[in-house]
């Protein structure tokens, strides 16, 4: 089956990007959850605007998303929730909550689909989650969970 991711996809590919899948990955997984749609000829311009936004959104260059790392390694986020007397919080940080952290502790802007939350993060204290800042660069950022 010949789909268009709409949306990155880990071990497939980007948005935009054209991809050959088994047809039971493709019609139970990436098109119900609107991951990818259907390939036509038709569909190339869909191709373009996505890659387009993808442009303007992405880190430019390998260079660009190393200085990124870097700038992730120096800043000390701390995340202010509402933490219960056990020390568990009152639901869960997301990858939205981690990037207005790290842009409010001056830290670069990161987009919130690049964060990768793998287990949900329920507890105070120290954390750390991985960033995808470009197909070659990956980072991890350490951060802070604190009563607030």
């Amino acid at each position: 089956m010949k789909l268009i991711l709409t949306q990155e996809v880990t071990g497939l590919g980007a948005p935009g990007d054209v991809v050959e899948v088994k047809d039971g990955y493709g019609r139970n997984y990436l098109l119900p959850r609107q991951f990818a749609i259907r390939w036509t000829r038709g569909a190339q311009r869909e191709i373009d605007s996505i890659k387009r936004a993808r442009s303007v959104r992405d880190i430019r260059s390998l260079e660009d998303a190393q200085q990124v790392a870097d700038q992730l390694k120096g800043v000390q986020v701390r995340l202010a929730s509402k933490v219960g007397d056990n020390g568990r919080l009152f639901g869960s940080v997301t990858a939205a909550d981690i990037a207005a952290a790290v842009k409010d502790s001056g830290g670069p802007d990161l987009d919130k689909r690049r964060i990768e939350v793998r287990n949900p993060i329920k507890t105070a204290g120290r954390h750390e989650v991985s960033v995808r800042l470009h197909p070659e660069v990956s980072a991890t950022l350490e951060f802070e969970v604190v009563k607030g």
